[in-house]
């Protein structure tokens, strides 16, 4: 455990405070239906360079990078295996967002990713999204979890608590700063500074 003060993190790493929450009751209501030209697709076995670059376009902004530093055989893994529900988000037809259910784990839904890209956001659709992942979450778990941490959207840890999510610990986690290994662009999440 960390004790109290500032602890010196190492160039090249970043570190986030990780909020773990919990939702124990499904909606009362069924999903309104989408925004104009939007629709989500359950992908079997999406192409793993489609998933990458869907993953990528959404999480940019936020350093998502967990998946891009996988190998094909770890992640094809994970988004292959039938228990793990791949939604793409598509406008008209094209990839703008994400939305991963990970049912792994008996009894329990992990909200493994959910997210859109810039120009999807602010239009209601992060609430449609969610109403979608709620459903098809709770019609085979009776209980969803989700993670978010300091280095996401300002927005998400407020939209996760308004969707009915509750914290229920926190984690510090340090890592490797994926533009400084490659994974990203060194231009991504300008908000934080690349050390």
């Amino acid at each position: 455990m960390l004790g109290d003060g500032l602890h010196d993190v190492p160039p090249g790493k970043l570190a986030a405070v990780v909020t773990h929450l919990r939702r124990d009751a499904p909606p009362d209501a069924p999903p309104p239906p989408p925004p104009e030209g939007l629709s989500l697709a359950r992908a079997h076995r999406l192409p793993l360079a489609d998933y990458r670059a869907v993953f990528r376009t959404v999480g940019r902004d936020w350093l998502w990078t967990s998946r891009l530093a996988m190998d094909d055989a770890t992640l094809a893994a994970i988004v292959h295996d039938p228990r793990v529900a791949v939604h793409p988000v598509l406008h008209e037809t094209r990839p703008v967002g994400l939305v991963e259910l990970d049912f792994r784990r008996p009894g329990t839904c992990e909200l493994a990713f959910l997210g859109l890209v810039p120009s999807q956001t602010g239009r209601g659709a992060g609430r449609w999204l969610m109403a979608e992942a709620l459903h098809r979450a709770f019609a085979s778990a009776p209980e969803l979890t989700v993670h978010t941490c300091t280095l996401d959207s300002p927005a998400a840890l407020p939209f996760y608590i308004r969707a009915g999510f509750r914290p229920v610990r926190r984690a510090v986690e340090i890592f490797d700063d994926p533009r400084a290994a490659g994974l990203l662009d060194r231009q991504a999440a300008p908000q934080i500074p690349l050390l």
